[in-house]
């Protein structure tokens, strides 16, 4: 039902910005949510942001607050994750992901995903 395509990560230098797009393209259902997972080799997938596509309702993992933010251009059917200072603990595959209900920070509430894009903090 849904596409989506993430771009952005690359390897950067601790204190470093990235930003991160998710596109989206046919879907056929309605769309509560959209939010950023992060998984880093030995760890458990782990929520970073979500958004509700009215791009009134935002939601942030304590770890990234006031540094990241999540946004929506709903024109251009795209997701963004804004990443500043960014640290080496920010090291990890980064995907998006939709909910087409109020879901949880738990990544089983989301039914499509994109295969992901690496973001590598390192000095």
């Amino acid at each position: 039902q849904v596409q989506l395509v993430e771009s952005g990560g690359e390897l950067v230098q601790p204190g470093d910005s990235l930003r991160l797009s998710c596109a989206e393209s046919k879907w056929t259902a309605k769309i509560y949510a959209t939010a950023w997972f992060r998984q880093a080799p030995g760890k458990q997938r782990e929520f970073v942001a979500g958004i509700t596509w009215s791009g009134t309702d935002t939601n942030y993992a304590d770890d990234v607050k006031g540094r990241f933010t999540i946004s929506r251009d709903n024109a251009n059917n795209t997701t963004y994750l804004q990443m500043n200072s960014l640290k080496p603990e920010d090291t990890a595959m980064y995907y998006c992901a939709l909910s087409s209900k109020i879901p949880t920070i738990f990544w089983g509430d989301y039914a499509y995903w994109g295969q992901g894009t690496q973001v590598t903090v390192s000095s």
